[in-house]
């Protein structure tokens, strides 16, 4: 078929492996060809090295000669688009940058450097996750999956994960807890969004929360039309027997292992104090074992939950332990609570992978887990003990505060100093937070918190390539 045959056409053809759709419009088909074939490489859908299909399988697919695909290809590699060599068939030059057209952009700022050095709270360290043994697994689990793992799910979660963190829970962190009384989630951004759809339909108006801590769960509750009171923390994490003063609460978000930031471990009296408010005010404790594994001077204390699994709703993941990026948590739920978190949920498991659940739950029983968790163990502490030997000696003015526990430190600053300690580091590219950002903004006069100037560390976070210089960074940019 001549390109005179016909003097208008669309036809429309997908290259086997690119996915790639050609529309042939133009004053006949050569034409038309030719022009689709070069918008497609300047807008990227035809890449770099693209092999095209052969102008025989071309021509018959789009139903014009063979000839016609043949010059709209010669055309093509005349003007630098493709290339054309003998036994490798014609190919999108190496050199064609996509370019697609658009109207000509407003002027914008220059993204800002990425930090060369990574030492803000949130992240452990990511380039040790297990990869081999996740695999592993990850195999094992998708060979023994029942077939009903394919489908949505049971809202509590996969019914192997949740047994194997019964027992986990129980023997590493004291938690009380059976399966029936587990609830996945993706992690405890979730659980706690939940827990605030729960909380409200309970009539629950205010969560008190930890005076220093995380913004974002803050702001979670306060969008859920719930207050946030703060507690006040000291280097025995909050005082909790300020609770019973505090008649307009209905729960409390605590962090008793390792009071995040400020690194205190709630002391046994404080854990009492909790508990019996708990139980006086008919109120909830929401325990946020974050890093509770990683405890450096003796063995981790056990969760909170153990003294009343009715007044605790015990939250943990593998946000800190593995990485985020698994999207995996739970929930450890009084009784009671379980058909409302479930309701909450929904009717199905939308939020997590029932194959990540299955390969958790494999990972756990077959002891990589706790070998994972031990291995990081003595990493973090070798870390903490570096960062504490090394300000010792280059910075002795400044203090490493708080237990020695988790995967970041506190270093106590001169009063004053930490905005501009804060601005020098990022000077020399070390991000790392200051302690003012995790300070509750109180706007009762009477629970307004002393200000204390700090750097909260994330010694976990570098890679070990870049740990020494991060080390040394912090240590010259020190006051």
């Amino acid at each position: 078929m001549a390109d005179s045959e016909t003097n208008s056409a669309s036809h429309s053809y997908s290259a086997p492996g690119t996915d790639l759709h050609l529309e042939l419009r133009g004053p006949g088909l050569r034409v038309g060809l030719t022009n689709a074939l070069r918008e497609a490489v300047r807008t990227g859908r035809l890449t770099p090295g693209t092999r095209l299909p052969p102008s025989r399988s071309l021509a018959a697919d789009l139903g014009v000669s063979r000839h016609t695909v043949t010059d709209a290809y010669a055309e093509l590699v005349a003007e630098g688009w493709f290339t054309a060599q003998q036994g490798s068939g014609t190919r999108v030059a190496e050199r064609m940058e996509p370019r697609r057209a658009t109207a000509a952009a407003p002027r914008t700022k220059p993204a800002p450097r990425r930090p060369r050095y990574e030492m803000r709270v949130g992240a452990p360290n990511l380039a040790s996750f297990p990869r081999t043994q996740w695999l592993t697994a990850s195999r094992r689990a998708l060979t023994a999956a029942p077939h009903d793992a394919f489908g949505y799910g049971d809202a509590l979660g996969r019914v192997e994960l949740r047994t194997a963190l019964a027992d986990y829970l129980a023997r590493a962190r004291g938690v009380h807890a059976e399966p029936d009384r587990i609830v996945i989630c993706s992690g405890f951004h979730h659980g706690l969004t939940l827990m605030a759809q729960v909380l409200k339909t309970r009539q629950v108006r205010a969560v008190a929360v930890e005076a220093y801590g995380l913004d974002l769960y803050r702001d979670l509750l306060t969008r859920a039309d719930l207050r946030t009171p703060p507690v006040h923390v000291d280097e025995h994490g909050a005082r909790t027997e300020d609770l019973k003063h505090m008649p307009e609460i209905g729960a409390v978000l605590l962090t008793p292992a390792h009071q995040h930031p400020t690194g205190g471990a709630l002391r046994p009296d404080r854990r009492a104090a909790a508990v019996d408010w708990a139980r006086a005010a008919d109120g909830l404790i929401l325990e946020d074992d974050y890093d509770g594994e990683f405890r450096y001077d003796r063995q981790p204390v056990g969760a909170l939950q153990g003294l009343d699994p009715d007044r605790v709703v015990y939250f943990g993941s593998v946000s800190k332990s593995l990485a985020p990026g698994v999207r995996l948590g739970w929930m450890v739920l009084p009784e009671e609570l379980v058909p409302q978190i479930a309701a909450a949920k929904g009717h199905g498991d939308y939020m997590s992978s029932a194959l990540e659940q299955l390969t958790l739950a494999e990972f756990i029983t077959s002891g990589a887990y706790d070998r994972h968790v031990r291995s990081m163990r003595l990493r973090y502490r070798r870390r903490r003990d570096q960062l504490v030997t090394a300000l010792a000696q280059r910075a002795p003015h400044v203090r490493v505060a708080g237990i020695a526990a988790g995967l970041q430190a506190v270093v106590e600053l001169p009063h004053g100093t930490e905005r501009s300690v804060v601005q020098a580091a990022t000077r020399q590219g070390l991000e790392v937070s200051g302690l003012a950002e995790f300070r509750h903004e109180a706007t009762d006069p009477e629970r307004q918190l002393p200000e204390q100037d700090a750097l909260v560390v994330n010694y976990a976070a570098p890679s070990d390539s870049a740990w020494a210089g991060a080390l040394d960074t912090l240590c010259r940019v020190m006051p």
